[in-house]
């Protein structure tokens, strides 16, 4: 075979392998909301809502926190609240580690802003019901309003 034909099926290779990798679909959804000032006030209570049509599959569910490097704690605490179609709102209270002092912050950084995705299950589940649910998240700390939180979210990944 000449060098041309070995360059044009390497290429030919690459655009299918290209082709089926965009073919596989990422199931990812993911809501986040602005702490405004970046000051974490208790009755500020981000709510997101998402749609649920497949009860089949298995989920994983996320916290999404940015925060400053000036945030004081290397935890939060959070009320989360959970809202399945004709549910009543169920709360769940949680502790999430956001860094230590030997590692440092937990999550990707930027100058001095970290974003970090924790999850909120022990492991992936399914939803009950198709239809809409809704996520309340309020943060539970001893300090009113908690400073240096810029946004929180909730992200709901598929589990292939």
């Amino acid at each position: 075979m000449s060098t041309n034909q070995n360059k044009s099926i390497i290429l030919l290779l690459l655009a299918v392998i290209a082709g089926v990798m965009a073919c596989n679909k990422i199931e990812v959804v993911e809501k986040n909301m602005v702490v405004p000032n970046s000051r974490w006030q208790y009755d500020f209570k981000p709510g997101f809502s998402f749609n649920i049509s497949d009860t089949a599959s298995y989920y994983n569910l996320f916290v999404v926190l940015r925060h400053t490097d000036a945030y004081r704690y290397n935890n939060i605490w959070l009320n989360i609240g959970t809202q399945g179609p004709a549910d009543t709102m169920r709360y769940q209270r949680v502790e999430l580690q956001l860094g230590n002092d030997a590692r440092g912050w937990d999550g990707t950084g930027m100058d001095d802003i970290w974003e970090l995705r924790k999850p909120i299950t022990r492991a992936p589940f399914k939803f009950n019901k198709a239809g809409e649910y809704q996520f309340f998240i309020t943060q539970v700390m001893r300090e009113n309003p908690l400073s240096h939180i810029m946004n929180v979210g909730v992200r709901i990944e598929k589990v292939h």
